[in-house]
């Protein structure tokens, strides 16, 4: 059985690579949907063309991922896409993110995409393809979105030194790195630490241009995918500009 495993499956980018993962030709006999929310996973089925799995975990505690395991033990599916969509973060000053918080944006951005991409690497096989949603956050420190930044920047190089590690093995590995996203609940969740801490939010893009900028990306095995202009003028400015100049401008912008 051919398969798709897709977290963060119950909203935004995680929904949405169920939706355009299931209309592709190439569309696995299943999706695998991991969430928290099981009514949200269950109403996959209404957006989905093929078969949606509910799987309704939370990644942050590690007996997720033994039953995640055992699921894979007993099923033996060949696993074609990996996409790990699921992270959160918390936006403010560092004093004003409780060590709890900041140990969760760990455990999930960082932890639970490399533990689920360990155990469903054995499944893997020739053209498979692994997705690590990451952020343009990852391209330099960001104060006010300090550990968020850190974690992405730590899933990024991972992603990047994987793909480097399976291109032998056929298997692609892309880190996805968008700027701000509509319709997700990215932002609302960063602003219930400090609402201030950014004040804007310019040059949205949309979960369906993101994902199908990053589905086609992985298709060609780029390591790092920016979806979108503004994207990608940050991976660059980024790289020419040290960072010594690039942590106060950020600084100075988010309060305009």
């Amino acid at each position: 059985m051919d398969i798709a495993i897709v977290t963060g499956a119950s909203s935004g980018l995680g929904r949405e690579f169920v939706r355009q993962i299931s209309q592709k030709k190439e569309a696995p006999d299943e999706i695998w949907a991991v969430a928290r929310r099981i009514e949200r996973l269950e109403e996959l089925s209404d957006i989905a063309e093929c078969t949606v799995r509910a799987i309704p975990l939370d990644l942050t505690k590690k007996e997720s991922f033994d039953s995640l395991e055992k699921l894979f033990t007993s099923e033996n599916p060949t696993i074609k896409i990996l996409v790990n969509a699921a992270g959160f973060g918390r936006m403010g000053k560092n004093e004003d993110i409780s060590r709890k918080e900041d140990e969760g944006i760990i455990d999930l951005n960082c932890r639970a995409s490399v533990s689920l991409t360990d155990a469903a690497l054995p499944y893997m096989k020739k053209k498979s393809r692994i997705l690590q949603i990451c952020s343009v956050a990852a391209f330099q420190p960001l104060t006010g979105l300090n550990t968020y930044a850190a974690s992405k920047a730590f899933l990024m190089s991972h992603a990047k030194a994987l793909h480097y590690e399976l291109i032998r093995y056929g298997i692609n590995v892309t880190a996805v790195c968008p700027f701000w996203i509509r319709e997700t609940e990215f932002i609302t969740g960063i602003k219930k630490t400090d609402e201030r801490a950014v004040k804007h939010f310019p040059f949205y893009s949309k979960p369906p241009f993101v994902v199908r900028w990053a589905l086609r990306d992985s298709r060609f095995n780029l390591w790092v995918s920016t979806p979108g202009p503004v994207a990608t003028i940050m991976r660059i400015f980024s790289k020419i500009t040290p960072h010594f100049i690039i942590v106060p401008l950020w600084d100075i912008m988010r309060r305009i």
